[in-house]
């Protein structure tokens, strides 16, 4: 796979641990023919799902629907970057303007 897509949102509780576990086995089910969901992490008030694809745009739009479905697109941030490289490509929301992992 070329290509990380991370999948990120604030987050401090438990209640929001629970959350990122729940949205990465939604996940992995939903992305199954067009990426793989590598896991999640959670802290430093951020917890992010990444994801390994070919084609990012694809990946994303099959999990902004899956993520919507289950009411989980508030606050939500994506971006993908080269597997090998450092720079973020934002895909959402469209008015971000930095994105990183902490």
């Amino acid at each position: 796979m070329k290509y990380q897509l991370v999948l990120q949102w604030s987050a401090a509780s438990q209640e929001d641990h629970d959350a990122v576990v729940a949205m990465t086995d939604d996940l992995e089910q939903a992305l199954i023919e067009v990426a793989d969901v590598d896991g999640w992490d959670f802290g430093s008030g951020e917890m992010n799902i990444f994801v390994y694809t070919d084609d990012p745009q694809a990946a994303f739009a099959q999990a902004k629907t899956t993520l919507q479905a289950h009411g989980r697109l508030s606050g939500l941030r994506a971006a993908y970057r080269d597997v090998d490289g450092d720079v973020y490509t934002v895909l959402w929301p469209k008015t971000l303007a930095w994105f990183e992992v902490a």
